[in-house]
């Protein structure tokens, strides 16, 4: 035994002191061995649907519903089995409904009504809860009632009348006026208990109203990790001071009508890009800028957020261009557009060719320096990255994505990302300049996230800008892993009336998703095994009404982006897939569009969510089959050096 090996154990001794220790925890961790492994979760593209998003995080994507119905059968009406899985998912919003109905009837009705819905939450939160250790289920109890509740759940083969002891229990906290408070208790155990593990393959930001409401929920959530999306980077970015991203992230939220996320979720004066948009652009023709808004938009604040819109792109346009020049490596000098413009013929002229423009009234951009900023375009975008950096909720939830993210995960033979693989139409890797080497393949994904991270955390202001400018390339460039477009048209989108000029096209990894050949590369790339693994992909909206599938590969490759954003949901048909990994198999759910939570507590409605399995296992799958069984089997050889060293006398025990 090296001195090392001997440091370690010497450590480990500190928490198991003697032998029976030891030997009491490897015993415990084999049978953990011998358990299912836990219900995986994978949602991707949320793009701030809060609503929706929480509420199939309640409803566990049908999981609840199913185990109501495996539990009680056709003991129960569908109205009753519909008001169960209501108040499981809102309890305490429904118990207020509940007790307002109820003060009209008799203390006895009230009493009854308790004991019926406590019964039956008791049987679904043992059923939730079977497959769990009981030391894995106590850390999920919540501290008020964690006794109580163990009891109810855990047979007690020493007591003869075990309805009695239970009724009694149930009775007691009913009389003593508990009973409120346990049910919520109860309802959020279970909702816990139905998803061992979520999977946010990326984009969580733009587009939508609540994606800070979105960060607060995962932030406290029990098991998650995240792989980012392109607009979930461009807003790491935008946390990190550098302004280009911070310009991306105003302009999406002023075209999709919601700068009230920035304003009211995060806290973030625009007061100053208001004013200087009121001032500057008064006179200017802002009607390229009109606002996507939904019907919870105020139409008063119409007209300035058009100017704030107009305002933030052309700063956006200009700082990107000052990206592109100092990073020529990124190899983007056909988006340095505004040189190309004819102010007299109101046209952007590409290749020779001359292109109308909707409009070239820029009253701050020189034409002969078009992308320096003025005096006042500083002094604005000086006080928004004071206000970004500044936020102490935004930088929360970007240190969560730091520290619970990556551009990609494997994860029990499953290898997450958002996006795609660069690469060329023969499926070889692209090869990507970063900072003069080359990188392709899993490579060129942990260098980029690399510096990332550099980027948000480094002290050094030249490798914190190389950082930062290579997360704005992840947002945009051609090769970037979680863009996978040749280009990002925003320019043209806004200003040339030719679609032509419109269009992005994709990598070729896109058009490569059913080459057996090429999805086996890319498993292998990332040390998988191509015969069992799966690759789980968001990003490109799957457009199911047009008769598109997820599946692809014959089921190696997953494509999960099915519309949660409404923006999206006309193209897809539907409103989001999960995909819902447990012991048995993999299933894939497709939900229809949600109302909203007041008629999902009001009406007992819940989302209507067509599930397809996808894969089924030979053997049902243990936690030994898992990448937690891999640790757990390392640490179970560990205890058994520990316990060798105890019993050949190189460790005394101690207690």
């Amino acid at each position: 035994m090296d001195d090392l090996e001997l440091k370690y154990l010497k450590s480990l001794a500190k928490q198991y002191p003697t032998i029976a220790a030891a030997s009491t925890e490897i015993i415990n961790l084999q049978s953990i061995l011998n358990l299912p492994k836990g219900t995986e979760h994978f949602m991707t593209d949320i793009h701030g649907e809060y609503e929706q998003f929480n509420h199939i995080l309640k409803n566990g994507s049908g999981s609840v519903r199913r185990k109501i119905d495996e539990e009680f059968g056709n003991t129960l009406s569908n109205k009753d089995k519909k008001s169960l899985a209501t108040l499981i998912y809102y309890p305490e919003e429904k118990l207020d409904i509940v007790m307002r109905v109820m003060q009209q009837e008799d203390e006895e009705f009230i009493e009854d009504w308790f004991k019926i819905t406590l019964h039956r939450l008791v049987q679904i939160t043992k059923r939730v809860s079977s497959k769990y250790t009981r030391s894995k289920v106590r850390k999920a109890l919540p501290e008020d009632f964690a006794y109580i509740i163990e009891e109810l759940i855990t047979e007690k083969a020493e007591i003869q009348d075990k309805e009695a002891y239970y009724n009694e229990i149930i009775h007691t906290i009913i009389r003593i006026g508990r009973a409120p408070e346990f049910i919520v208790a109860l309802s959020n155990l279970i909702q816990r208990l139905v998803i061992d593990h979520l999977h946010i393959v990326g984009d969580i930001y733009d587009r939508g109203p609540g994606p800070h409401i979105i960060m607060d929920t995962l932030c406290q959530y029990h098991s998650v990790d995240v792989q980012w999306g392109n607009h979930d980077v461009v807003w790491m970015g935008a946390a990190s001071g550098h302004l280009a991203c911070i310009a991306n992230v105003i302009r999406v939220a002023a075209r999709y009508g919601n700068l009230d996320t920035l304003e009211e979720g995060y806290g973030i004066n625009l007061i100053p890009l208001a004013t200087f948009a009121l001032d500057v652009y008064k006179d200017t023709d802002c009607e390229a800028f009109a606002i996507k808004y939904n019907t919870d938009y105020d139409t008063k604040d119409l007209s300035l957020d058009m100017k704030m819109h107009k305002a933030i792109a052309i700063l956006q346009f200009k700082l990107e261009g000052q990206v592109i020049m100092r990073r020529p490596e990124f190899k983007m000098q056909d988006r340095l557009l505004f040189e190309h413009i004819d102010y007299e013929n109101k046209t952007l002229v590409i290749d020779g060719v001359s292109y109308p423009m909707k409009d070239v009234d820029f009253p701050t951009v020189n034409r002969d320096r078009p992308y320096e900023l003025t005096p006042e375009e500083e002094q604005v975008m000086e006080r928004l990255r004071q206000a970004f950096v500044k936020c102490e909720k935004l930088q929360k939830h970007v240190r969560f994505l730091f520290s619970k993210g990556g551009l990609y995960k494997v994860y029990n033979s499953n290898l997450l990302y958002h996006g795609c693989v660069p690469m060329d139409e023969e499926g070889n890797f692209n090869k990507v300049n970063v900072y003069g080497e080359e990188y392709s393949g899993k490579e060129l994904y942990d260098v980029l996230e690399h510096y990332a991270r550099k980027g948000y955390y480094s002290h050094n202001p030249q490798e914190k800008l190389k950082g930062q400018d290579i997360i704005w390339y992840i947002w945009t460039g051609p090769n970037s892993p979680v863009f996978g477009k040749d280009k990002m048209a925003t320019f043209e989108r806004y200003f040339v009336t030719d679609k032509e000029l419109h269009k992005e096209t994709k990598n070729a990894y896109y058009r490569l998703l059913d080459s057996e050949m090429v999805v086996n590369r890319i498993l292998q790339e990332f040390g998988l095994d191509e015969t069992r693994s799966h690759i789980v992909n968001g990003h490109v909206p799957v457009e199911r009404k047009k008769g598109e599938t997820p599946v692809k590969c014959g089921g190696k490759l997953l494509v999960i982006d099915g519309g949660f954003s409404k923006a999206y949901q006309d193209k897809t048909g539907i409103a989001g897939y999960t995909l819902v990994v447990n012991s048995y198999g993999m299933r894939l759910v497709a939900h229809e569009p949600f109302e909203s939570t007041e008629s999902a507590i009001l009406n007992e409605s819940d989302i209507f969510s067509d599930s397809f399995i996808l894969e089924t296992t030979v053997r049902r799958q243990k936690i030994a089959d898992t990448e937690t069984g891999a640790e757990l089997r390392e640490i179970i050889h560990q205890l058994e050096e520990l316990l060798q060293a105890y019993r050949d006398g190189i460790l005394i025990e101690k207690g």
